[in-house]
């Protein structure tokens, strides 16, 4: 897949991934999924993303995570 709403430059944000060029990294909008937001919540938090941007950085998370082995904590 394409993603054509998350973008990288390396002269903005230090190069991390945000949305549509705008200074909201792709981490924050996941991150706020992660402590129970809802997508109205961030919308509303954020009123220049749209509910495409949150679809697409859910997904860009998931497959970042798949190309990579983190390392995890074993009981």
């Amino acid at each position: 897949m394409k993603f054509t709403r998350i973008t990288i430059n390396p002269n903005k944000m230090g190069g991390v991934p945000c949305i549509r060029g705008l200074r909201i990294p792709v981490a924050t909008v996941v991150g706020m999924f992660a402590e129970g937001m809802r997508d109205q919540e961030i919308l509303a938090a954020y009123p220049d993303l749209e509910i495409e941007d949150l679809q697409e950085a859910l997904y860009y998370a998931a497959q970042a995570v798949r190309e990579r082995e983190l390392p995890l904590l074993t009981a």
